[in-house]
């Protein structure tokens, strides 16, 4: 029986090891298509947010609760897909994410923070101060991103 389970055990172990390595040799395509996935869900839940602020959906604090933390999340996820095998990849990545890292980095700093407040406003911060956080991560969140790192 031991001799089973030590075999299970060392299974999983190397069978573990072998996922993570998997993971770690992504493909550039696959990078890419990952990245895409993330922005995807970001706009289908800071979209709602969007109609919210603009007065377009009547302001519900439970759906910018749910969705804050949901763009918490995923404000963390697509940077390790912007490797620089992804340059020749079709994207709407412009060239200056590569040329710029520092410039791109500092364009997801910008965007972390913003959300950070945007979740910080959404547990109890009020309608006013939730609208005013949702304005800056459309402004300095995104369009710091979108202005200068990505083709329309």
């Amino acid at each position: 029986m031991q001799k089973q389970l030590l075999a299970v055990g060392l299974a999983l172990v190397l069978g573990g090891g072998y996922t993570i390595s998997a993971f770690a040799q992504a493909k550039p395509d696959a990078l890419v298509r990952q990245r895409q996935a993330v922005m995807t869900l970001h706009a289908k839940y800071f979209g709602q947010l969007g109609l919210m602020n603009a007065g377009k959906l009547p302001y519900n604090a439970e759906v910018v609760a749910r969705n804050a933390g949901f763009l918490d999340a995923l404000s963390q996820m697509p940077w390790d897909g912007f490797t620089a095998d992804t340059k020749g990849e079709k994207s709407r990545a412009l060239p200056e994410i590569y040329g710029n890292p520092s410039g791109f980095k500092a364009a997801q700093d910008s965007y972390r923070a913003a959300v950070v407040k945007l979740v910080a406003a959404s547990k109890g911060g009020g309608e006013a101060a939730v609208k005013a956080a949702i304005t800056e991560v459309n402004s300095n969140g995104c369009g710091s991103c979108h202005k200068n790192f990505r083709s329309q």
